[in-house]
Parts: C-alpha cells; structure tokens; sequence
C-alpha cells in the first residue's frame, strides 16, 4: 500500500500540472463546465483505484461518480474516453450464487453501464430515432456469424453470454459512438478529450521509463489481478505502459493523441502549443518502444496531410514541415535508439520480427485448411508458436480468419472500409462546399481510424477500434452545424462554446 500511495502522489503531481497547462487550449473545443466536471472525474477515479484495497469497492464509487458525469456532461462519449484509461484492464470475475460463472467486470463494462446506456436511453425516451446503416449490417451480422459458429459446442447459457458481451463491448459501444457524436461540436470534443487524454499519459509514461517503476501495476496487485510481464524491456530500456496494461496500447492512444492534434492545432491562439503537444507526444510514443504504434505515429500525419490540404500547394508544403520534423528528431539524442529499434533495419530485438513471419506462414496455412469459417480449436494446432506460456496472434485480421474464416473476416473488415468510405465521401462534400473546417475534422477522424487499421494489423486488436469506427460514421452522418459559423481559426478566435453562450443570452432577452 505504501508503494501504491507514492506511485498515486506521481501520478497526480504529474496530472496537476498538465491539466493546468491544457486548460486554456482545451475549452476552446468544450465547456469549461464539462473540462473542469471530466477533470475531477479523473481525479476521483484514479484515487479510488490507488487506494480501493479490491475492486468491488472501487466499483461503489465509480459506478455512481460516472452516472452523475454522465448526466451533467453535454457530450457523454468524451467522457467515455476521458475515463477509458483511468485504471488498469483489469477483468475481474462476478461473485455467483446458484451459477458457475456470469461475466467478467472491467472498466470498460462499467462505462457502458454508467455513461452509454443511460445517453441512449435519455435520447430514446425523448423520441430520437434510430436508423440502421450498412456498418450497423456488418456489426450485427460479424456478431451473429461468432454466436452461430460455436452453437454446436457450447451450452445455450454460454451463447446466451457472449451475445451480451459482444452486445456490450462492441456493438453498443460502436451505436453510441456514432450517433451521440454525430454533431461537429461533439465530434470536436471528443478528439480534443483524446488528446487530452494522451498528454496526461505522456509525462507519466516518460517518468515510467526515466526511473524504471511501473506506476499503475499495484493496483492489479491489490485488485488480485498482478501482471507478471508488465516489466517489459527494449534492450536497456523499461517499456512505458502507464495505466493502459501493456506498452502497445500506451504507443497507439499517444499515436491518436497525434491525429487529433493534426486538427485541433488550427482553431487555438497558443503559437507554441502546437510544437509543445507534438513534442509532448513524440516523446511519448518513443518511450513505449512499440514498432506497431511508432509506425501509426508517423502514418496519421501524412494521412492527415493527404486528405486534408487544400491543394497540391499546401499538401507539399505540409509534407515538407513533416519531413523536417521528422529530420529533426533522428537529429536528437532519440534519433540512435528509434533506428536500433526499427524492425529489419535496427538490431534491437529482432526475435519479435521474426515471430511475426513464423505466425503470419503458420496463420496462412491453417486458414487454407478452413478457409470459409475458420476452426475454433485453431489453437491447438498452434502449439510451435507458444513462447512465454501463451500464443501471441499479434494481427487482429490473422486472428479473426483463423477462428471465424475468410467470411468472418470479410464482416469484420467490411465494418471498417464501409465506415471509411462514408466517411470519406462525407469529406468529399465538404470539399466541394469549401468548409475547411469539416475538412480538416474529417481527414483527422479518417487518419486517426487507418491508423488503427495499421496498428491492429501489427499488434492485435486495439481497445479503441469501436468507439473510433463509431466517430468515422458520426462524421458521415454529421449534421450541418448552423450553429457553428462562428468557430473559426486562430485569425477569428471565436470558438462555438461562446457562440452558444451568447445565443442562449439573446434567446433570454
């Protein structure tokens, strides 16, 4: 307990001083009411977490904290996010009387229950309609063909729970998503709250690496969950992880972080904040050692760049600014270690890209075997790849062809390219209206939603591919922002929040 509470006196001390330092950018993209509410949320929570001696007791209090949140903030999904990642992943089981096993609770469970089932609910009951969309298809039918796979060899109480589950943590996330963000101000406030998010992470993350202490892993002790490999090392270096459980998710929200920023950067008055948050979040991701999320940190910019310039003119220009920065960093003491560390180029720990071929021949083979629906025993077969007590399929696209096959993949995959498509077809809309704005926002959403494409090819599932898939379709089904015409970059800082506030004065006049 003693250690937990001088990791918790790091971790706000840290905390403090970013949120200070971000205040004054963040509300211009929301409410400084919503700032200030979604900011002593974190704080609440992460003290619970330090100090709740088991997680039972952490739940009492977030459950309550985050429904109160929840009702009060204009924009419910920035608030998901803005507490995604305020403990560990940790999956504790339900205590059952009468049954063997109900489901696992983690903090993305209790989000759902306390932030995004009562939003839906409030807009249901006050008579919104919903439409289902070509992504909505994929989604329920990539869930049914999972259930309907593994009928034959599971009880009916089995299925009944994955349904739930599947219901829980991707569909109903993916829903809310895109229809509680389908306004250019939610959109907006829900990227400013990931970068926001990624520069909380960056300084602790960067501490991590700097005194080789892990400052989140003693509350899995405590929670009875401990990570036995979260010490994870690139030659000498301590991988960061902060409190997203592994150095790869850490990389990749620091990556979004990025992709975010690529938008935001435009509409605030502070000139060095733009250079402060990238180098902010360089660093971060550097820290992480992660190849995966190293390569989406360099991918969202020129995607950005690529969808969002005006004209070749300002595409040139803005590839150049990208060379030179990245110039600039090989040129600092960071330059050695990224290119010892590149996969095929460096010779740090080259035995994880050499896994990767091993899985990708061995993935490629057994999906020929059963190539329509894939094996859900696919693993037992897997066995030559088993190092450090598990099977480490590290591409979510290999992992969902071996168990549900080529048409499981086709689903899965369908979800995301249909979502981009719309997205992008909404983007070219906005070009031909010239709203730079809406440009921008969507060349970031899209950006940000590839590169988690990119990271999931090279790591795994990311814990953020529903609620981004949910953005990409907002977007594309964005309302016309009427109300918005004030918002305008730098040259004319009036940001929408003052906008509505004046409007709401001479509607009371």
């Amino acid at each position: 307990m003693l250690l937990n509470l001088k990791a918790l006196i790091v971790v706000l001390s840290l905390s403090v001083v970013i949120f200070a330092i971000a205040k004054g950018t963040c509300v211009r993209f929301m409410s400084a009411e919503d700032f200030e509410r979604r900011r002593n949320v974190w704080f609440v929570l992460t003290i619970a977490g330090f100090l709740s001696p088991n997680v039972w007791l952490y739940v009492l209090v977030a459950l309550p904290v985050m429904a109160w949140a929840g009702a009060k903030d204009s924009n419910p999904i920035a608030l998901y996010m803005m507490v995604f990642f305020v403990v560990p992943p940790i999956d504790i089981g339900i205590p059952t009387i009468g049954i063997k096993q109900l489901f696992d609770i983690n903090q993305v469970r209790l989000m759902a229950f306390a932030i995004l089932i009562p939003a839906l609910w409030v807009r249901i009951r006050d008579g919104q309609k919903f439409q289902l969309t070509g992504v909505d298809g994929f989604m329920i039918a990539y869930g049914l063909l999972q259930l309907v796979l593994l009928v034959p060899y599971e009880s009916f109480t089995n299925t009944a729970r994955r349904a739930f589950l599947y219901f829980l943590d991707a569909y109903l996330v993916y829903f809310a998503f895109s229809r509680l963000g389908a306004r250019r101000e939610a959109l907006t406030d829900s990227l400013a709250t990931i970068c926001l998010v990624a520069c909380v992470l960056t300084p602790l993350a960067v501490f991590e690496t700097v005194r080789h202490w892990l400052l989140f892993t003693g509350i899995n002790d405590q929670w009875g969950s401990p990570n036995s490999d979260a010490y994870l090392m690139r030659g000498e270096s301590l991988r960061a992880q902060a409190s997203t459980g592994h150095s790869i998710p850490l990389g990749y929200v620091l990556s979004m972080g990025i992709g975010c920023w690529m938008y935001l950067k435009a509409y605030q008055d502070r000139k060095g904040a733009t250079v402060f948050v990238f180098a902010l979040l360089t660093v971060g991701v550097f820290v992480t050692y992660a190849r995966g999320p190293w390569l989406a940190a360099a991918f969202v910019p020129l995607v950005f760049l690529a969808l969002g310039s005006r004209n070749a003119s300002s595409l040139a220009k803005g590839l150049l600014a990208f060379a030179a920065a990245a110039g600039l960093t090989l040129m600092t003491p960071l330059g050695p270690s990224i290119i010892e560390n590149l996969p095929f180029i460096g010779t740090a720990n080259q035995g994880s890209v050499e896994y990767r071929q091993q899985l990708a021949e061995t993935s490629w083979r057994l999906i020929k075997e059963n190539p329509w629906f894939g094996n859900p025993f696919v693993l037992l077969q897997m066995e030559e790849l088993r190092a450090g007590g598990i099977i480490d399929i590290v591409n979510a696209f290999a992992n969902v062809a071996l168990f549900y096959g080529l048409t499981g993949l086709a689903l899965f995959v369908g979800a995301f390219v249909v979502g981009v498509i719309h997205a992008y077809r909404r983007l070219l809309v906005e070009r031909r209206s010239d709203d730079h704005q809406a440009i921008t926002l969507g060349a970031s959403v899209i950006a940000c939603m590839l590169a988690t494409l990119l990271v999931m090819a090279t790591a795994g599932f990311s814990w953020w591919q529903w609620p981004l898939l949910g953005l990409v379709s907002a977007y594309a089904a964005m309302q016309s922002s009427s109300e918005s015409v004030d918002y305008q970059p730098v040259v004319r800082p009036v940001p929408w929040v003052n906008a509505r506030a004046r409007s709401n004065a001479a509607r009371s006049t």
